[in-house]
C-alpha cells in the first residue's frame, strides 16, 4: 500500500545516503524500520492510552502483593 510522509531534510539526506552507499532504495529501508519498530511503538503508546484511560476511570489500583495472593502466586 502506497503510503507518503514528510521527513525533515536531515533525514532525508541520511536516508538517501545511506541507499546511495548500500545500493538499496529508500524505501528498503522506510520498510525495515517500520516492520523493525512498530511493536515497540504499539507498546509504548498503546500502553500510554491504556494508563490514561486507567487513571481518567478512577478506578483503584491493586497492589501487586496482593493480586499474586489472590491468584495463588504468592512465593
Amino acid at each position: 500500500m502506497p503510503t507518503s510522509i514528510r521527513l525533515s531534510s536531515e533525514v532525508e539526506d541520511r536516508l538517501n545516503r545511506l541507499a546511495m552507499k548500500t545500493g538499496r532504495t529508500k524505501a528498503f529501508y522506510l520498510r525495515r524500520l517500520i516492520e523493525e519498530n512498530l511493536e515497540d511503538l504499539e507498546d509504548a503508546y498503546l500502553g500510554q492510552a491504556a494508563w490514561e484511560a486507567f487513571q481518567a476511570s478512577g478506578a483503584r489500583a491493586i497492589p501487586l502483593d496482593s493480586l499474586k495472593l489472590d491468584l495463588g502466586l504468592e512465593d
